[in-house]
C-alpha cells in the first residue's frame, strides 16, 4: 500500500467534490470505480473522505482561523483539499505523524498545485499546529 498514492487519490477525490459542490456517496463510489487503487488505497480514501464530510464544518473553522488576509473561497482547489487532508489526519489520525501529514500536504500542492502554493500551506498547518499545542 502506498499512503502518498492514498492521500493524492483522497486530494483528486475532494477536489472534484468541491468542484462539482456534491459531496455524496455516489460521487465517491464513481471516482473509485475509475481509478484504479488496492484495497488499503480504498479503505484509507473512503475512511479519510467520510471523515472529512462529516467534520467539515470543524476542519474548515481551523482552515479559516490560520488564513491571514485571505478567505477560505479564494484558496485554490488543490490547496483547500490538502489542507482538509492533512488537518483531518493531524486531529482524528493518530497513527499518522503530524510532521508527516505537513510534509505529505506540502509534497502535494508542489505537485499539483502553482509553485509558491507550498509555503502558503505550511504556514497555514504551521500556524494550525500550534495552536492546538497551546491548547493541550
Amino acid at each position: 500500500m502506498s499512503r502518498k498514492q492514498a492521500r493524492e487519490g483522497a486530494m483528486k477525490l475532494l477536489y472534484q467534490m468541491e468542484s462539482n459542490d456534491d459531496f455524496s456517496d455516489n460521487e465517491m463510489r464513481v471516482f473509485l470505480e475509475n481509478f484504479p487503487f488496492d484495497e488499503k488505497e480504498e479503505k484509507y480514501i473512503i475512511e479519510s473522505i467520510n471523515t472529512i464530510k462529516e467534520n467539515l464544518e470543524d476542519i474548515d473553522s481551523h482552515i479559516k482561523q490560520n488564513l491571514e488576509s485571505w478567505s477560505i473561497h479564494r484558496l485554490a482547489k488543490v490547496d483547500l483539499a490538502a489542507l482538509r487532508i492533512s488537518i483531518y489526519e493531524i486531529l482524528y489520525r493518530k497513527d499518522i505523524p503530524t510532521e508527516v501529514s505537513i510534509n505529505e500536504a506540502i509534497e502535494i500542492v508542489k505537485k499539483y498545485s502553482n509553485n509558491d502554493s507550498f509555503k502558503f500551506i505550511n504556514g497555514v498547518l504551521g500556524g494550525f499546529v500550534k495552536n492546538i499545542n497551546e491548547k493541550k
